[in-house]
């Protein structure tokens, strides 16, 4: 067994789940972890120092056991932009705001205001159609406004784009990074909860 199983296997006897293992060339080894997902379960639970200080107490020993050299372990939460990797990360964050890239653009078969050279994209996580299919929707920015004394126009319904893709075709997915400082929803949000 290598020591990436000896890691993951203790991280998950504790009771974590090991969302990524990464090991820097200068001897930094960084373990994150998390709560497991149960679907259907009310309340999200959240990694405390505590527990963060419980996997790296347990891991110095199984790295020890294992051989591997490092110079130093820090295990921490994913924070608030998780990466997104397997399918059930994706099933676990649907309806929530995602950054994700493709590996390659989109290509010809964009359509609206999508440029076919496009690889990144920001918008709200949904199931697909079919099995193992994902979707992200988003409204494209409005248009600036026109210039002083331009004839004024009717403003223009804002167009859902949705991207279809399946997780072969992204080289990274995570959850968008959005911090409210003011602790308030926005208005038409706090209306549709």
């Amino acid at each position: 067994m290598g020591w990436q199983q000896a890691v993951e296997q203790t991280v998950v006897g504790l009771g974590y789940e090991l969302v990524d293992l990464e090991r820097s060339a200068g001897g930094l080894l960084r373990v994150t972890i998390d709560w497991p997902w149960e679907p259907g379960l009310p309340q999200e639970r959240f990694i405390t120092v505590e527990d963060c200080e419980r996997v790296t107490r347990q891991l110095q020993y199984v790295l020890e056991v294992e051989g591997v050299d490092y110079k130093r372990l820090e295990v921490g939460s994913p924070g608030i932009d998780r990466p997104l990797r397997h399918a059930r990360d994706y099933q676990r964050f649907v309806g929530e705001v995602v950054d994700l890239t493709l590996r390659a653009p989109i290509g010809a078969a964009g359509q609206g205001a999508v440029a076919p050279s496009r690889k990144k994209f920001r918008g709200v996580l949904r199931q697909g159609d079919a099995p193992g299919t994902w979707r992200l929707e988003w409204v494209e920015d409005a248009p600036a406004q026109p210039q002083r004394g331009a004839p004024r126009r009717r403003a223009e319904p804002q167009v859902v784009q949705v991207l279809g893709f399946t997780l072969d075709e992204v080289r990274e997915a995570r959850l968008a990074p959005i911090v409210d400082f003011k602790g308030r929803r926005p208005r038409d949000a706090a209306d549709n909860a």
